[in-house]
């Protein structure tokens, strides 16, 4: 039995996937490898040379013809700008240096008459003759069907002798490198009406000609190592195609070498297949109507590329516009973009916010260009929660070379934002380096309006305290409102719930900085000086949950004290250099590297204080009511929004996260 067990976990073991190489790697899309690794050769003195020592050979790729060549999707049913995506993906392929393009149909908006057909054409083709590369064209309906108020001057077969005209056949073969190129036309009609339409089953059909010419063709490309074939209308789909393509599939079946049949019209990639070795392959648009619903579903301009090697295939779509240039991203460019992305913005004059009252404010932001060239640039307007409103609400402009444009925009509010849950109004900067030939696009930025807090104390109100849930509650004072040099002193009057595990009570520490700890019911103030810390800490736990305690740090450039209930607790003398940062005061909590509260206080606090020297030295630290010259004195008594009014010359007031309460003291 215990042999059997060691079997079947044997077994189990091996059927099981195999851990990860790299654990550090999660999610990853392209998680399949599409057929077998190429297959290689050991490297011989003829094909690999070096002047060093190694025990790993390294396999070389064996030598055998490949190629690449690239499928449009199609360019019909979008605006007129259209033509700038198929313009773009000319651009793109002429870097990739395909061998030749391929499309799959629609290449004009069409349903149209002759001159205007002809207009488009003459468009269509003078951007693909841009192409390094030779191109080869698929009709599609809007390439054939005709339109006009006259039905009586609809031509024979509509648009198929324009077409044939000035695009090429409406079917043919081409043989490239031991493959073959087979186009079809898909739009042949119903042959007892001549009605052209792709939703009836009598009119799509491959006629008897054509399929005829299709099995000639087939035959002549026996020795092929590959078969490709591309029309407009993806026909194995059926419904209104009907059932016709079942026979075209059993022929290239037969045929034993066709790899793939490229098709378009649906204006989202779709991939079906393989069946009986084919792949079936549907392109969305490059350039053409696009929905964008889910692009990463396909739903996108896109074109495909295809490398054919004698036993395989490779497909891969790549969104237009997305092939960089190597030789273009030279040092300049990337100092001049990274100078417009860290260009100064400046809002001008600060948002005046009172207790209680609306307003109408203007405000003013300017920007600067200090790169060489013209930068475009949409400034616009955001409030979350719709606590503002704002004329205008966007500015386009493009900003010369060295140019400073100002912006004005007018603000707008009620006193109602006060005593909800406000948001501070942001402007958003979307530009684009306008290099020769193209945009390069900076990423986002968010400036936010500054703030002019002119809110204050109502001594009248009775005496309050902020309330902690020790999970995601903190006050948070940006580190700009206030200044501490040489000396310090920090108090706080609290009473905690609990006291559990490593706990932050008002602190700025994150390699610097100073604050104080009640970790366990053991107080703590620490400091940095010189880039290391002096911590004064009690012998052991002190403080005792549901009790009021006072706890003051003192720093006076010698030594460090730490106060409890207003009696000397502890000392740690050193001389130093205090190394402050620019986080924020956090009350309540710890601070991380980026701003955030960690290690949260669970209870209720009093008041917090902050001044710029040292209040006690002696062994007792009477509670003061006021302090000249403090930065930070926050009462707790009452809130306006998310502000928590401080009483200090700095107007440090704090703001609140998780939504602390003010509760009244019984």
């Amino acid at each position: 039995m215990k042999r059997l067990l060691i079997l079947a976990l044997s077994i189990s073991s091996l059927l099981a996937d195999p851990p990860p190489i790299n654990p550090n790697i999660g999610h990853n899309h392209h998680h399949h490898r599409h057929g077998d690794k190429h297959e290689t050769e050991e490297a011989t003195p003829e094909r690999f040379d070096t002047s060093r020592k190694s025990p790993v050979k390294l396999p070389l790729p064996k030598e055998q013809d490949a190629f690449t060549f690239i499928v449009y999707g199609d360019r019909t049913g979008g605006p007129d700008s259209g033509v700038s995506i198929l313009a773009d993906a000319v651009r793109d392929t002429n870097l990739l240096e395909p061998d030749f393009v391929m499309t799959v149909g629609d290449l004009i908006n069409g349903y149209s008459n002759e001159d205007v057909w002809m207009k488009q054409m003459k468009e269509y083709k003078s951007i693909m003759n841009e192409l390094a590369c030779p191109w080869f064209p698929v009709a599609g309906n809007h390439d054939i069907y005709w339109r006009g108020p006259d039905k009586s001057k609809k031509p024979e077969g509509e648009m198929e002798t324009a077409y044939e005209m000035h695009f090429g056949p409406l079917w043919y073969a081409f043989q490239h490198k031991n493959s073959w190129f087979v186009v079809l036309y898909s739009d042949e009609g119903d042959p007892k009406t001549g009605e052209k339409t792709f939703g009836k089953p009598a009119a799509q059909k491959i006629s008897p000609e054509q399929f005829t010419w299709l099995d000639q063709t087939l035959t002549k490309a026996k020795g092929a190592e590959h078969v490709f074939l591309f029309l407009h209308h993806p026909r194995w789909l059926g419904r209104g195609y009907g059932d016709d393509w079942d026979r075209v599939h059993k022929r290239l079946k037969d045929a034993g070498n066709v790899s793939a049949v490229f098709a378009g019209h649906i204006h989202t990639m779709r991939y079906d297949g393989p069946k009986d070795g084919i792949e079936y392959v549907t392109l969305a648009t490059t350039g053409g109507g696009q929905s964008g619903a889910i692009p990463q579903a396909g739903y996108l301009h896109h074109y495909d590329i295809v490398t054919v090697r004698k036993d395989r295939i490779s497909l891969a779509a790549v969104p237009v516009g997305e092939v960089l240039d190597v030789r273009e991203i030279t040092g300049d460019l990337v100092a001049q973009v990274n100078r417009v992305k860290s260009s100064p913005v400046r809002i001008t004059p600060p948002l005046p916010l009172k207790s209680d009252l609306g307003g109408r404010h203007e405000v003013t932001v300017t920007i600067t260009n200090p790169s060489d060239r013209s930068v475009a640039t949409v400034l616009s307007h955001s409030s979350p929660g719709d606590s503002f409103s704002c004329q205008p609400d966007h500015h386009h402009a493009t900003i010369k070379a060295g140019e400073t444009r100002d912006f004005t925009f007018a603000l707008s509010w009620d006193a109602s934002i006060m005593a909800g849950s406000f948001s501070t109004p942001t402007f958003h900067l979307d530009s684009e380096y306008l290099a020769k030939g193209f945009a390069y696009e900076i990423p986002r930025r968010t400036i936010p309006v500054p703030l002019d807090f002119q809110l204050t104390r109502d001594d009248s109100l009775p005496n309050g305290i902020a309330r902690f849930n020790g999970m995601n509650q903190a006050l948070s004072i940006p580190s700009n409102r206030f200044k501490i040099n040489k000396e310090v002193t920090l108090e706080c009057r609290f009473k905690a719930d609990s006291f559990q595990g490593r706990t932050g009570l008002v602190n700025k520490t994150e390699s610097s900085g100073y604050g104080i700890f009640i970790g366990n019911g053991r107080p703590e103030f620490i400091i940095n000086l010189d880039g290391k810390y002096l911590q004064v800490s009690a012998p052991a736990p002190l403080l005792k949950t549901d009790t009021w305690h006072t706890l003051a740090g003192v720093y006076d450039g010698r030594e460090a004290r730490l106060y409890l209930d207003g009696k000397l607790l502890a000392t740690e003398a050193r001389e130093g250099k205090l190394k402050d940062n620019r986080l924020p005061l956090i009350i309540g909590a710890d601070v991380n590297g980026n701003g955030k509260a960690v290690d949260h206080f669970t209870g209720v606090i009093d008041w917090v204080r902050l001044s710029p020297k040292a209040l006690y030295s002696g062994s007792e630290a009477p509670t003061l009511k006021e302090v000249k010259g403090a930065v930070i004195d926050l009462q707790l008594n009452e809130n306006v929004g998310p502000w928590h009014p401080d009483s200090s010359p700095s107007k440090a007031h704090a703001m609140s996260t998780g939504g602390v309460v003010i509760e009244s003291i019984k």
